[in-house]
């Protein structure tokens, strides 16, 4: 069965807008299979592991289902662990935020039963609660089940391992028999199914296990990095490697969306591929990625399905996928046509324990790898060069330059002293090291005084343009627009400041002439700019005073 967009499911609209903010747009397996069926009132047998959606399996209709005019407690989840009876409750809490009325209460042991008996007078319609504290409750009759409508059973084998079975049996006979009864748990052994022979009326079984399944002879490694340095780390695998076409998956539309403007604010060529995109945007970014005018794609998992370019060179997994099914998709997308391909997935914290899921499930092995090093990318900028270099000396085709060379030694010796006389070899490494900084090195690069002042980076010049937010600019549209107008790679751009009704953008010294005479008259957006050279910050200062 295919995955179920949430758009097609009979949802509200608030409960829409909900998921829609929480970033997901395609059910997972356990989702699919189980809210048709949950929103028709049956009762409900879910075999799905941690980790797979389980909880907004049964909390999106519970929401859906709620009367908020009614007070009374409508919906109990019972839960083994205080962690989980927490987690769930801040689950349903977002799938119910725009939903007025609703009231959510967690109670477990260790919290202070006065202030949850205080609580309870707040009259919430849904309880999520272990089950020893929820027959505390039960003895003190500060708990009513008169208006219950539907109970769920979380974890439920992991709740009988707990020894919480004598427990359950006592809630579940002490609340009314006319309600709908739904159970998850991981596996399903004999003490379950005599659970669903007891309390539930004609359960539907959905089993959303694993597949075994296998990935392609792809290079597999991890990185366990801090949400906070991913994007860094990211940029450095891309760099280091000289990655030119890469796909990078993300979780939810707003990760992809916020992920692809920090990647253009440093000078990447990069696209967003999401479900909020109209069809006509997403075959538009398509066409640009198979063209190799966009170096990379970040995208959903939803929206990259039919993506089929062979040349992709590596997938990011920037968040881990949920799911294994997802995972093998996804890292499928490189190493086509018999090419070589490599995938990389970030892992931070807990995560790890998705990773070995997926190893295990996938039969395959990822590697544990460290983030390239700031000299690794540098290493691999100035490999790069001397290959290029090579390549020149071997075609043999640059005799009419070495009347230059000759020329530049004789003026440079003639006005210097015997020790400080240069050769070739100075000659060949000045220029190298000109190369270098034309192709993103910063090394001893002096800046001109006026590049201090604005506080741009050494080696950069800041270029004013008249159009800004006003005019729906973005720093894509800034660096394909000087991309595809000069000799400037996307990736040299530096910094891009958008403003209201103007923007800045800084790009290498020795490009600037270039960039100032290519883009006079120049289109952005259907209006015509102008561009200009920005001295200093009292300039900007004076500008923003205007603009604000």
């Amino acid at each position: 069965m295919e995955n179920l967009v949430f758009k097609d499911l009979n949802l509200s609209h608030e409960v829409q807008k909900a998921i829609a903010a929480m970033g997901f747009e395609e059910a997972t397996p356990i989702q699919s299979q189980s809210i048709p069926h949950i929103l028709d009132g049956r009762d409900v047998v879910g075999q799905a592991q941690t980790g797979t959606g389980k909880t907004c399996a049964f909390g999106i209709p519970a929401i859906e289902m709620l009367d908020p005019e009614i007070e009374g407690i409508q919906v109990l989840v019972l839960c083994p662990t205080r962690e989980l009876a927490i987690q769930t409750s801040e689950e349903l809490k977002n799938v119910s935020q725009y939903k007025k009325g609703v009231r959510i209460l967690p109670i477990y042991g260790g919290q202070p039963i006065d202030r949850q008996i205080l609580a309870l007078k707040k009259r919430p319609q849904i309880i999520i609660g272990t089950p020893g504290r929820i027959m505390d409750h039960m003895r003190r009759h500060t708990l009513k089940f008169t208006n219950l409508k539907m109970l769920i059973l979380d974890e439920a084998d992991e709740m009988l391992n707990m020894g919480f079975r004598e427990d359950i049996d006592t809630i579940l006979e002490k609340v009314p028999e006319e309600r709908q009864t739904l159970l998850f748990s991981a596996t399903m052994p004999r003490e379950i199914m005599d659970l669903t022979a007891k309390y539930q009326r004609d359960p539907l079984v959905i089993k959303a296990v694993h597949k075994q399944l296998t990935v392609p002879g792809i290079e597999q490694f991890y990185l366990e990095v801090s949400e906070s340095s991913k994007l860094e780390v990211l940029s450095r695998i891309i760099d280091a490697n000289g990655i030119q076409l890469s796909l990078v998956f993300c979780n939810t539309k707003k990760r992809v969306d916020e992920l692809a403007s920090n990647l253009q604010s440093r000078g990447y060529l990069v696209e967003a591929l999401h479900g909020d995109m109209k069809q006509v945007q997403r075959d538009q970014v398509m066409s640009k990625f198979r063209k190799g005018h966009i170096d990379i794609l970040i995208a959903t998992d939803v929206a990259a399905r039919g993506i089929d370019v062979d040349d992709v060179e590596a997938v990011f997994n920037y968040d881990i996928p949920n799911d294994e099914e997802y995972y093998v998709h996804r890292i499928g997308r490189t190493g086509r046509a018999g090419k070589t391909g490599k995938a990389y997935t970030f892992v931070v914290g807990r995560e790890i324990y998705k990773l070995k899921d997926i190893q295990r499930y996938t039969k395959s092995t990822i590697l544990l790898m460290k983030p390239p090093t700031l000299m690794d990318v540098e290493e691999n900028r100035m490999s790069g060069i001397s290959d290029r270099l090579k390549e020149t000396l071997a075609e043999n085709q640059f005799s009419k330059y070495v009347a230059y060379i000759e020329k530049i030694i004789e003026d440079v010796n003639s006005r210097a002293s015997e020790e400080n006389y240069i050769t070739t070899l100075d000659v060949a490494a000045a220029l190298f090291k000109m190369v270098s900084a034309a192709n993103g090195s910063k090394e001893n690069v002096v800046p001109d005084p006026d590049e201090e002042d604005t506080g741009t980076e050494k080696g950069m010049v800041r270029l004013f343009i008249n159009i800004g937010r006003n005019n729906n600019i973005q720093p894509g549209h800034i660096i394909e627009s000087i991309a595809t107008s000069t000799s400037l790679p996307g990736k040299l751009i530096g910094a891009i400041d958008i403003f209201d009704r103007y923007t800045f953008v800084d790009v290498p010294r020795e490009y600037a002439p270039e960039v100032l005479e290519s883009m006079k008259n120049y289109t952005i957006n259907g209006k015509k700019i102008n561009i200009e050279k920005s001295n200093s910050k009292v300039s900007i200062r004076k500008k923003k005073r205007k603009d604000g």
